[in-house]
């Protein structure tokens, strides 16, 4: 009969795994980490994703991160020595909003330049210059410029200036010609509506004052111009005659050329224009056009003003395109989304392949404890 000599339960136990389950637990305790700093940003990244088509949503969550007292006091500087009284009040009214306190002595020098720029004189002067020139830059000076386009002055004189240039092929502002006589258009308009169309008819001088003064962005400046060539038969208008001894010729033409009916578009955009003006200001206006490339994104600054009033400045200094749309930053927004992901699917896997090594651990124990036993079993009988 052969022995088998017993063997102790070192000799029979099979090898363990040589694989540990701590690298894979300290990978996760990091993925873990990571994701208290990945995931707050990527919540906050998908609000703002969700918030595309809200200028004021945007705006709300993007100012605490760009905003603060230093920016607040470094603007209104900036705007005071630039002549600029306008826009360092809306950097008050900001730093009111978003609870920054500012110093009482600049808060005065604040109030003084506003009381200077209001005064009187100031407000005669500016006041001709927009009615003479057309080339507002404040509430007053467009009130003038306003006026004289809704008495058509303004209009005909541009109308006369540019539409005699292009009849004699010189070179002419096709923007300039196309709005002036569109707005010959809508004032007659405005007069049958009772004043209903006013808005947009302080709307059109607004967009004519920018393009006048170089702050029609260039995107904008040529939705507008295809805008006018479908609004204005050019060819009719270059055989009209135009004459400052004549001006209600001018006048005549000019509405047998504009198409209302297809204006719609272009109401639209002058609309929200009135709509940024009237609440925001004048410059906010300009601003909202250098800005916007299309018409949309002058719709959302006239949403924004609505609801922000006298800061609708300062955030459009502070911001930029990024207070209207997040096209800018969509892509980091993303990356931080993806990141989250990838960061909680690190930490899932880390963990899983940490609870299957202690778990394979534990049945190789189990195993070779039940393999000791059967070994002792056979011994002890042998």
């Amino acid at each position: 009969m052969i022995r088998v000599e017993p063997r102790t339960v070192r000799e029979i136990r099979p090898p363990v795994s040589p694989q540990s389950s701590w690298p894979a637990w300290t990978v996760a305790c990091g993925f873990a980490l990571a994701a208290l700093f990945c995931v707050p940003l990527a919540i906050e990244a998908g609000k703002l994703l969700a918030a595309d088509d809200d200028p004021v949503a945007i705006t709300d969550r993007a100012l605490p991160r760009a905003f603060d007292r230093s920016v607040a006091l470094n603007e209104i500087e900036a705007a005071l020595k630039a002549g600029d009284p306008d826009l360092a009040k809306s950097f008050v009214e900001l730093a009111d909003d978003q609870r920054v306190e500012l110093p009482p002595g600049v808060r005065q020098r604040v109030e003084a330049a506003v009381t200077e720029a209001n005064s009187a004189s100031s407000n005669a002067l500016n006041f001709a210059r927009g009615l003479i020139t057309g080339e507002p830059d404040d509430v007053v000076s467009l009130a003038g410029t306003a006026l004289g386009d809704l008495f058509v002055f303004g209009d005909i004189r541009d109308v006369v200036r540019e539409g005699s240039r292009y009849a004699h092929g010189e070179t002419y502002d096709e923007l300039v010609l196309g709005l002036a006589c569109a707005g010959i258009a809508l004032t007659a308009g405005t007069y049958a509506s009772f004043g209903a169309a006013t808005p947009a008819r302080v709307g059109l001088s607004a967009v004519k004052a920018a393009r006048k003064t170089g702050k029609l962005g260039g995107p904008m400046a040529a939705w507008v111009g295809r805008s006018l060539r479908e609004v204005i038969d050019w060819n009719a208008l270059r055989k009209a005659s135009f004459s400052v001894a004549e001006p209600a010729v001018a006048v005549r033409a000019v509405r047998e050329a504009v198409k209302v009916e297809k204006a719609g578009g272009l109401t639209k955009l002058i609309g929200d224009v009135g709509r940024v003006q009237a609440r925001a200001g004048t410059k906010a206006a300009m601003d909202g056009l250098k800005l916007a490339r299309n018409p949309a994104e002058v719709a959302k600054v006239a949403k924004l003003a609505e609801k922000k009033g006298g800061q609708t400045r300062a955030i459009l200094k502070t911001l930029g395109r990024g207070a209207i749309l997040l096209s800018v930053a969509s892509f980091n927004l993303a990356l931080w989304i993806l990141g989250a992901i990838m960061t909680l699917f690190g930490f899932v896997s880390s963990a899983k392949a940490g609870v299957e090594r202690i778990t394979q651990r534990h049945l190789d124990r189990k195993r070779a404890e039940r393999q000791a036993r059967y070994a002792a079993m056979v011994a002890a009988r042998a």
